[in-house]
């Protein structure tokens, strides 16, 4: 199973970059991290960072097809960034936003997304841990519901009952 892993603006600087509010683990060391648990788990992992919200989008439209899921922190463009959304809806990968900081006790501006109606799930608040419980949640959810066709990389097939697949229907119309 391969999941990608993308990191939004500003991320590249984490270490240094306002330590009072994100701590100084760095990017480097959060992947660092991830890979560890990805062996443990089984799971192969890619990672980018991107400033440009048009680069995050195109990043997004190069992983339908390559990868079974992705774990998102768009960072500032969660609370603004419609496109980014619309690309992780249209490439039809299920997607775990998160964020380093609980941006629901920060600034007003920032304690709305619009990534998270359409995520699995949403983690904030739990610092750079924050990014491997988001991969054991993202593998846990996508071994309950196997991939489409037996491809390991294929899109999770939506359960036929539940309320995920109530969601879905409610979204297509």
């Amino acid at each position: 199973m391969r999941i990608a892993v993308l990191n939004g603006p500003n991320l590249n600087l984490l270490g240094t970059r306002e330590p009072a509010v994100y701590g100084s683990t760095t990017l480097a060391d959060i992947e660092r991290r991830m890979r560890a648990l990805a062996r443990e788990l089984g799971v192969d992992l890619s990672f980018s960072q991107h400033s440009g919200e048009g680069d995050l989008i195109d990043a997004i439209h190069a992983l339908r097809g390559r990868t079974a899921g992705v774990i998102i922190n768009a960072g500032a463009y969660s609370h603004s960034s419609l496109a980014i959304r619309d690309a992780l809806v249209g490439v039809e990968l299920p997607f775990v936003e998160v964020h380093v900081t609980n941006v629901y006790a920060r600034e007003p501006e920032r304690r709305h997304s619009m990534l998270a109606s359409a995520a699995r799930a949403v983690l904030c608040g739990f610092g750079p841990i924050g990014y491997e419980l988001a991969l054991r949640g993202l593998v846990a959810s996508l071994a309950a519901s196997p991939p489409a066709g037996g491809a390991p990389d294929a899109r999770p097939s939506a359960p036929a009952s539940g309320p995920t697949a109530t969601a879905r229907r409610a979204r297509r119309g």
